[in-house]
């Protein structure tokens, strides 16, 4: 029985993956705009930033499509498909869990769960 419910789960997934990434596609923001020196500042900003993200999480889509209409360079770090990637955030973190938006400053790392939390980061630091 566990092993019908996990190949159910797997095609599932494997039928939902392309939906996803469709609609993300076709809904996302058009970017805001700013001034090449304001975007230059927030360029620089943002490489204090690294999303970590599924490609497929509803979650990780949300935040993602708050940044392209935030109009934000942040790197993007595939906690699924790159092992490295998931060992910093398990590391870091305490646990692979996604999204998670990882914040550097004054040499102090922060690490920050939930969608909600980091959009509302995100536009009190750049909106």
């Amino acid at each position: 029985m566990r092993i019908i419910i996990r190949y159910f789960f797997r095609t599932l997934r494997l039928i939902l993956t392309p939906i996803v990434l469709l609609i993300e596609k076709l809904t996302t923001p058009k970017g805001q705009s700013r001034s090449d020196e304001a975007q230059q500042q927030v360029d620089e900003a943002c490489k204090s930033l690294a999303l970590y993200q599924f490609a497929a999480c509803p979650f990780c889509v949300k935040v993602r499509k708050e940044i392209a209409r935030l109009n934000l360079n942040i790197e993007l770090r595939d906690a699924k498909n790159n092992e490295q990637h998931r060992q910093e955030l398990l590391d870091g973190g305490g646990r692979v869990k996604v999204p998670c938006l990882r914040i550097e400053q004054n040499d102090k790392v922060q690490w920050m769960y939930e969608s909600d939390d980091i959009n509302e980061y995100l536009q009190q630091r750049f909106a």
